[in-house]
C-alpha cells in the first residue's frame, strides 16, 4: 500500500508539472486509464487513497480468515492443495442450484409404501425412527403379515441404536448389508428409472417434488 501511495503522489507531481499521460504510463507500466483515473480521484477528493468499496469484493469473513491461520499454523506441511480444500469446506457452495428434496419410499411384491418427503432434507436416527419407522414400516409390516423384512443399507440412521432397538420391540426383522458389499438394493433401481423419467429438468424445488411424487404414483399404478 506505501509503494503504492508513492507512486500515485510521483504521477500526481509529474502530471502537474505538465508531463504527458503516454510519457508516465510508459515509465510506470501502467495503463493510460490507470494515470487518468489517479489524476482524477486526486481532483476529486484531493487524496491518493482509493475509495472504501474499491477494489475487490471480500469472499470470506474475517472469522474464516482466522480461521484458516489457525489451521495452517497447525498444519505447516500442508499443501496450497490442502488449504484450499479446507477453504472449500468453511465456504458454502451450491454447485446444483442450492436446492435439494430428500424423499423415503419402500417397495415390496405387495406393493409400495408412500412416498415420504423429510422437509429439511436432514435425516437423523430419531427422525427415521419416529417419521419412517413409526409412521410408515411399522403399519406396512402389519398390514403384510408374518414373513415381512425389511431390507436397508447402512446408512447411519438405519443402524443406529435406537433404530435397531425399535424394531427389535416391534418384531420386526432385517436384512443387513455387509460392509463394502455391492450396493444391489432393489429399491435403487427405482430411484434411477424416477429421476430418468422426469425428462424436462425442473427449475425449482417444488416442481422437482411434484415430478417425483408423479413418478412415484404411476409406479404404484403399476403393481
Amino acid at each position: 500500500m506505501r509503494r503504492y501511495l508513492e507512486q500515485v503522489s510521483q504521477v500526481v507531481q509529474l502530471l502537474q508539472d505538465g508531463t504527458l499521460i503516454h510519457a508516465i504510463d510508459r515509465r510506470f507500466a501502467v495503463s493510460p486509464s490507470t494515470v487518468s483515473r489517479a489524476w482524477r480521484r486526486f481532483q476529486e477528493a484531493g487524496s491518493y487513497s482509493r475509495r472504501a468499496g474499491e477494489g475487490c469484493r471480500r469472499s470470506l469473513t474475517h472469522q474464516q480468515d482466522w480461521y484458516l491461520l489457525l489451521w495452517a499454523r497447525r498444519n505447516r506441511m500442508s499443501t496450497g492443495r490442502a488449504l484450499q480444500n479446507e477453504l472449500y469446506n468453511i465456504v458454502q457452495h451450491d454447485q446444483f442450484g442450492g436446492g435439494s428434496v430428500m424423499v423415503w419410499g419402500g417397495i415390496s411384491m405387495e406393493g409400495c409404501t408412500d412416498l415420504y418427503r423429510l422437509e429439511n432434507a436432514t435425516l437423523t436416527a430419531i427422525r427415521y425412527r419416529d417419521e419412517i419407522l413409526g409412521s410408515t414400516v411399522r403399519p406396512y409390516a402389519g398390514a403384510v403379515g408374518p414373513g415381512f423384512l425389511l431390507v436397508r443399507d447402512n446408512a447411519q440412521p438405519y443402524v443406529a441404536r435406537i433404530c435397531r432397538q425399535f424394531l427389535e420391540d416391534e418384531g420386526i426383522d432385517t436384512i443387513d448389508w455387509p460392509p463394502h458389499s455391492p450396493y444391489i438394493n432393489p429399491i435403487e433401481h427405482l430411484w434411477d428409472i424416477m429421476f430418468r423419467s422426469i425428462h424436462v429438468a425442473p427449475q425449482t424445488v417444488q416442481e422437482f417434488t411434484c415430478g417425483v411424487h408423479t413418478t412415484y404414483f404411476f409406479f404404484e399404478l403399476l403393481q
